[in-house]
């Protein structure tokens, strides 16, 4: 009688199986650093989208003053369909996008006049911080911008000490 043999022995899906682990323990490391490049900049995108909204709406709907908050800015102004921002920033406040905590704020002024797009006269603010934070507690990347538009950098948060208008005591100029 002729026995032939099909298929696995048992040592081959086990040096399989290894071949494979091994491999991934390689490649998991550099797919986590990709993920955390890949969120950093989207919250510079996202930075820089603040930035160019708040200028659109103090040009064509503030009166010359700043929106107070993300979501003013996802509002449409009367004869159009197109918000101040788009790509879910203007959802909430703050929102998450990509690991980071978006947040806007502006400081209202008193004298200012009402906007085009439903705030009412003294609510629009003179300048205004945002920043996004990262949510994973071991990536140093925070970053945030004001109506100078500049965008900064630190291991830290920006939100707290940024001001409104001028360049803040920590951060470094991103480039």
């Amino acid at each position: 009688m002729n026995r032939t043999e099909d298929g696995f022995a048992l040592i081959d899906v086990i040096f399989v199986c290894g071949i494979i682990g091994l491999l991934a323990s390689i490649a998991l490391p550099r797919l986590t650093l990709a993920k955390s490049a890949a969120g950093s900049a989207s919250a510079i995108g996202s930075m820089r989208t603040i930035s160019s909204a708040q200028l659109t709406f103090a040009l064509t709907c503030g009166a010359g003053f700043y929106s107070p908050n993300l979501t003013t800015l996802g509002i449409a102004p009367p004869g159009s369909n197109e918000a101040f921002i788009g790509g879910g920033l203007g959802a909430g406040d703050p929102i998450v996008k990509s690991g980071y905590i978006v947040k806007l704020e502006g400081t209202a002024y008193v004298g200012a006049p009402p906007s085009c797009n439903g705030l009412a006269a003294g609510q629009t603010a003179q300048g205004f911080k945002a920043a996004a934070d990262p949510m994973e507690v071991q990536n140093p990347r925070h970053f945030a911008t004001n109506a100078n538009s500049a965008i900064y950098e630190d291991t830290a948060s920006l939100f707290v000490d940024m001001p409104e208008i001028g360049v803040p005591a920590a951060g470094s100029l991103l480039r």
